[in-house]
This record gives structure tokens, sequence and C-alpha cells, in this order.
């Protein structure tokens, strides 16, 4: 029978120790329904996400309200929306209370003196084009002014198909700013012309992220095992989709039979009250989904699966501490 130790040497072994440990307990949280971007293929406002609940404006009652959350075990609170930093008390209210992780645009700077060492992953999609494009603007020339060295801050960079072979230029663009850069895969669910994956493609950009790996190893938070998986939606044999997503709000989950899931993982509205289906979007063929923290997390949950091999085995830690390192659990 093949066991962890079986596998592992002792080096590695350390490794999955350290991260065995950790018992990560996620949900994400709409912080607002409003935003300051409009970005072609946001699943937020392209699913009618924005209009399903009223936003809670009492700070007490978002008091009250993650105080329950940390009640039925979660502890890393991921804030979404719209634009969480639109809304700066109740950033605050989770920040104080339990391990928070805050995604934004990066056009509003997170103030240090408030939020010392909260984690802050800024959006970044494409190059200056693709984001005129798709957001209306260059946000990374305000978003790296407000964010240069900073160390609880990395850029989530969404590539795009007009982005093969031009993806070495952004990273370096990050690098000069002293950030560090998780890459995923635009999913388009609005259908932008233009910014379709084909097959070929998928391909080619999955042998780009893995020479970008290799040339930026202290700037790149990622992994080939990843890299494969995002690509081409498949897991030791196994295809991506609603029948294999981990990221579905669990109390929502009538699937027969249950896939191995996050536990207790919940998407909750702005109104506190409402639940959404998964991480992503109410609308999106889950086919099409390229979002990069599920297919992390359908990795994550599926250990068993690859207790097979050594390699297979060293690449489930991998996935793992890199998701450890984008939400401040371990160190970079």
């Amino acid at each position: 029978m093949k066991t962890v130790s079986s596998l592992l040497d002792e080096e590695w072994h350390e490794r999955y120790r350290n991260i065995s440990r950790l018992n990560i307990r996620s949900s994400i949280y709409d912080v607002t329904d409003r935003c300051n971007l409009r970005c072609k293929g946001c699943f937020f406002f392209s699913s009618n996400e924005h209009k399903v609940a009223h936003e809670e404006t009492d700070i007490k009652k978002w008091g009250t309200f993650i105080d329950k959350e940390m009640g039925r075990g979660v502890n890393l609170a991921i804030l979404i929306g719209g634009e969480p930093t639109l809304c700066m008390d109740r950033l605050e209210a989770f920040y104080k209370r339990l391990p928070t992780f805050c995604a934004t645009n990066g056009i509003i700077k997170v103030p240090r003196d408030r939020f010392p060492d909260l984690m802050v992953g800024i959006s970044l999609w494409g190059d200056e084009e693709d984001e005129k494009t798709l957001r209306g603007r260059d946000t990374f020339s305000l978003s790296s002014k407000n964010y240069e060295g900073d160390p609880y801050a990395y850029y989530l960079y969404t590539i795009t198909p007009k982005q093969i072979g031009k993806t070495e230029r952004i990273i370096k663009k990050i690098q000069d700013v002293g950030l560090k850069v998780h890459m995923q895969l635009l999913s388009n669910d609005e259908g932008v012309d233009g910014f379709f994956w084909e097959p070929e493609e998928l391909d080619a950009i999955r042998v780009e992220m893995d020479d970008l790996l290799d040339k930026f190893p202290d700037t790149v938070i990622s992994s080939k095992h990843y890299h494969e998986i995002i690509t081409t939606g498949k897991m030791l044999g196994r295809s991506f989709g609603w029948a294999e997503c981990p990221s579905v709000t669990e109390p929502l989950d009538k699937r027969k039979p249950r896939p191995k899931r996050l536990i207790n993982f919940i998407r909750w509205a702005s109104d506190l009250q409402t639940m959404h289906r998964c991480c992503t979007s109410e609308t999106r063929d889950c086919t099409t989904c390229k979002d990069g923290a599920a297919h992390m997390s359908w990795v994550m949950v599926n250990k068993r699966a690859h207790i097979r091999t050594t390699r297979d085995l060293q690449n489930w830690i991998e996935v793992y501490e890199m998701f450890a390192k984008l939400y401040k659990f371990i160190p970079w």
C-alpha cells in the first residue's frame, strides 16, 4: 500500500507536514455590489450577481455576521465584490477578527497604517492594451505606484489569448516594482471577440507559464502541475466541471454523488443572507471555467488521488504550498 511516508524523502515529508497542519477553511464574501471599474468579463456583473441582494450597511451587523462565520469554522475570509476597498469599515471588520485576503483592482490603496499585514491580491488583465479593451484603463500604472515593494501584496495576472508571447514583459514589470505574481487565465464570461481560448493557444500558454516559473522563481508563485490543470482542464485523467468542482456553496450543493469539496465553503452576497452558487458565476458554464482558485482547490481536496507516485504527491504539495503562500499561511 502506498502511503505519504513511503513516497516522500525527509525533505518533502517535512514540507508535507508543514502544510498538513494548516487546516484551511475558507469562504468568500461580497463586501459590496459597487465597483469603480466595469470590466468586460467580470463574472460578478456579467451574471447580475450585483442585483440579487441589497448590501448591508450596518457595520455592527457585519461584525455579528463575521463572528458567526468564525463560529462555523472559517479561518480565511476571501473578500471580493464589487471593489472591497470602497468599504474600508467592512474590510476592517474582517481584518480585526480573522485571517483576511482582499481582492482589489488596486486603484484605491489599502492604507498600511490601518491594515499593516492584510494580504492584497491586485487584479491585472493582460497588458496595457488588453486592460484598456477589457477594463477601460491601464490599471497597472496606478496600482503599481500604490503597492510598489509591498511585502503583503501581489498581482493576480489574468492572462488572455492575446498575451501569448508577451507575458515575460509583464512579469518583468511586476518584478521591477518589487512584487510577486500569480497567473490565471481569462474565462471571457461576456464573450468579447478575440478573447476566447483555442486548444493550441492553451498549449502555447502552458509552455510559456512553465518557462516564466523557471526564469522568475523568486517572483512567480505557481507550479507546473497547476499550469497543466488550468490549461487542459484535466487532473489525473479527470475533467474539471460541475461534477468535480470543490467550490460550490455547501448548503446549495445537491450533487449526487458529492465530489471531494471544500469543507463548510459558502460564498455570501453583500446582504449577509443570500448565498451564491459557487466561487465564481451563477451563469458560467463550468466546462469553460478557468478560475485559478477553483482549480487549485480541486487539487487540494484530492490528496488521496495524488498518493500514487512520488511525483504526483510532490505535485499536490507544491499546489497546496502555492495556495498557502497566496493567502499568507506560509512565507513566500
